[in-house]
């Protein structure tokens, strides 16, 4: 009786309501892996797909811009010295009559493709040397990190510099230059994430199923600092192309008829009062790349990051 009345009560006092299998899974989060959460977050972030469109549409004109015009990039002609932009050469022509919508794109080739190398074999030989460092530690982090520190008391430019001048002007001397010192920040940035992981559970259970260190390194730490590695890859690119423009501006860089924006910035700027055109033209796609790059850096970041995973 007690019982009866009791869930009479809780008859009228409650309203059950129900749900059916189909309301609850149309309700449910849908499984989706890591990667396709961040990507999802990465497309919500209007400003880093702005950047990822404009790196897209500069890497395209790179490959296809220099044949839109009937110009060669290495073609002089002294009849048409420093010609403004105009329907013939949409971005005017040079000092020498050379046509800067090809030079330009070409530039655009050489520039985008020393900043994606230069910044590649920085993050391969960060990752290799931060990995070792922060797995094994002991005397070999001790060393490793002492001579990291002694190469980031010397200004990186200067190094960068100092090895153009061993090594001669061009574009493999000058990737080799910015190699030498670059990879020093992402040695520091794996290293510290290494000494993180290594002290988990998965990595102590790799270690009792008898794995060695190069496969607990590369198959389990590396891969779940994969994150931190892309941001600052994709963070690393514009520092090398602003170090090749900059090497280019103060003649150390690309050599002709090799074109590149830096380059073309540097004979922009010696007849800026007359032409302004010149120099406006590679320092508008020397800013905007950067920036683009910056802000998709960011997007990264964001989308990467486990902590803001909804």
């Amino acid at each position: 009786m007690m019982q009866n009345s009791i869930g009479e009560l809780s008859q009228e006092l409650f309203t059950h309501v129900g749900k059916n299998i189909s309301e609850m899974e149309a309700i449910a989060r849908p499984s989706i892996t890591y990667w396709q959460d961040a990507w999802r977050r990465l497309k919500q972030n209007k400003a880093a797909m702005l950047g990822l469109i404009i790196i897209i549409l500069y890497t395209f004109m790179a490959i296809v811009g220099p044949y839109m015009t009937p110009y060669d990039y290495r073609t002089t002609n002294p009849s048409e010295i420093n010609q403004p932009p105009s329907a013939r050469h949409w971005f005017g022509t040079d000092s020498l009559g050379r046509d800067l919508w090809a030079r330009t794109w070409m530039g655009a080739r050489v520039s985008l493709m020393i900043g994606v190398v230069a910044a590649l074999l920085n993050a391969i030989i960060g990752v290799l040397v931060g990995g070792i460092s922060g797995y094994f530690g002991g005397k070999v982090d001790m060393i490793i990190m002492r001579f990291v520190d002694i190469m980031y008391a010397i200004p990186y430019m200067i190094i960068v510099i100092l090895m153009m001048v061993v090594l001669g002007q061009g574009i493999m001397p000058l990737i080799l230059a910015l190699v030498i010192g670059g990879w020093l920040g992402m040695a520091r940035l794996v290293r510290g994430q290494i000494l993180q992981l290594k002290e988990q559970e998965f990595v102590l259970a790799a270690k009792v199923l008898g794995a060695s260190h190069a496969r607990i390194i590369w198959r389990h730490l590396i891969p779940n600092t994969m994150g931190v590695i892309l941001v600052n890859l994709t963070m690393s690119v514009p520092g090398a192309i602003f170090s090749e423009a900059f090497l280019s501006f103060i003649g150390l860089g690309v050599v002709p008829p090799h074109s590149s924006w830096g380059q073309l910035a540097a004979y922009g700027a010696q007849v800026f009062r007359v032409y302004p055109y010149q120099l406006f033209i590679p320092a508008f796609f020397i800013s905007t790349t950067m920036l683009s790059l910056n802000l998709l850096g960011d997007g990264l970041r964001d989308a990467l990051d486990p902590r803001l995973r909804t």
